[in-house]
């Protein structure tokens, strides 16, 4: 049984074609598609976060009003970068955005991907230390993050508060039983994915790698799972983790998928530089349902994760997005196990 959800960047623009034109957009049919997708039975609904680009940003208030307004799907991102976050107001949004939801909520978070501006953390009013770098930042944000939605207090309360106090220090408030077992971190490589372990997160990993050791993108991809698997059972932690991998997959089943993705199976890895460093890419999959399920039988690290993020493309509109999702539900998951 795998966990089946979908991932969206929330991208709109007014270029000829699109569905999405405008902010407004985006965030409202965000919520539709997710509505549309419980309706099918998908598991999850994912959102990307990206600052200074016309794509979803700020999260919370998306998420609560999907909670709101859905009954069983997951909420969650894929990822939130931590770099920009203030730990301690972020802990307050994701505790009122858990409850709304009543505990469905998955929250993905890393360091981030490259950005649309230099040093775009800087205009948030982040800068790392003297001596550090905004990964190390990231890291930091993140520590006070988990810490403080655990619950304990920290704060000393005011000797003549406007309301009375419980005794003791002050947490954050709300607070949400259950979240952090629900935090995810978006490792982009091995060494990371067992520093993610270490911290007790679950395992998000994407069509991304910041490595490249010459193997085929999915055999890395597997290793990785492989080391986060281990650290975890090395640290002791008393619950199993999760590990989540996302992909493009699009089942080629009428006229309108031939004419978006009809090159069949002709996808491959791509390696690259992002970051100055080589980094290997993963291939989409698009073709008709049995050699699609043929393609994907090949693909290790699905096969160990236990949820299959299917990124979508959002600007053909909820109700393409919702059949993207219908065909691969209906004509692809049963063959392979995954329902």
């Amino acid at each position: 049984m795998k966990n089946i959800g979908f991932l969206s960047f929330g991208h709109w623009s007014d270029a000829h074609g699109s569905q999405v034109r405008s902010g407004a957009d985006t965030l409202l049919q965000s919520i539709d598609l997710a509505v549309a997708a419980e309706e099918l039975g998908v598991d999850g609904a994912y959102y990307r976060v990206h600052h200074f680009a016309r794509q979803l940003a700020s999260p919370f208030p998306l998420l609560a009003a999907i909670g709101a307004k859905t009954s069983r799907i997951e909420i969650g991102t894929g990822v939130i970068d931590m770099r920009y976050e203030n730990p301690l107001y972020m802990a307050e949004d994701a505790g009122a955005a858990d409850l709304i939801s009543e505990g469905r909520l998955q929250l993905g978070i890393s360091r981030g991907s490259p950005e649309q501006v230099i040093d775009g953390y800087k205009y948030f009013g982040y800068v790392p230390p003297e001596g550090s770098t905004d990964a190390e930042m990231a890291r930091q944000h993140t520590e006070v993050f988990l810490r403080v939605i655990e619950g304990g207090g920290f704060a000393t309360p005011n000797p003549r508060p406007m309301f009375p106090n419980p005794p003791g220090l002050l947490p954050i408030e709300p607070q949400s039983p259950g979240l952090r077992d629900r935090i995810w971190w978006g490792a982009g490589s091995r060494a990371t994915a067992e520093w993610t372990a270490q911290q007790g997160m679950n395992l998000m990993s994407s069509t991304l790698l910041t490595e490249d050791t010459g193997v085929p993108f999915h055999q890395l991809q597997a290793e990785q799972i492989q080391r986060f698997r281990k650290a975890w059972a090395d640290a002791g932690h008393p619950r199993e983790p999760r590990v989540s991998v996302s992909r493009s997959i699009f089942a080629i089943v009428d006229d309108r998928d031939r004419a978006y993705f009809g090159r069949g199976g002709a996808e491959s890895d791509q390696v690259g530089v992002i970051d100055n460093s080589v980094a290997r890419f993963g291939r989409s999959y698009a073709d008709e349902p049995d050699k699609l399920i043929e393609q994907l039988r090949e693909d290790e690290a699905i096969a160990a994760a236990d949820t299959l993020l299917l990124t979508v493309p959002n600007q053909l509109g909820v109700d393409y997005n919702a059949h993207v999702l219908e065909s691969i539900l209906t004509h692809v998951a049963p063959a392979l196990g995954w329902r």
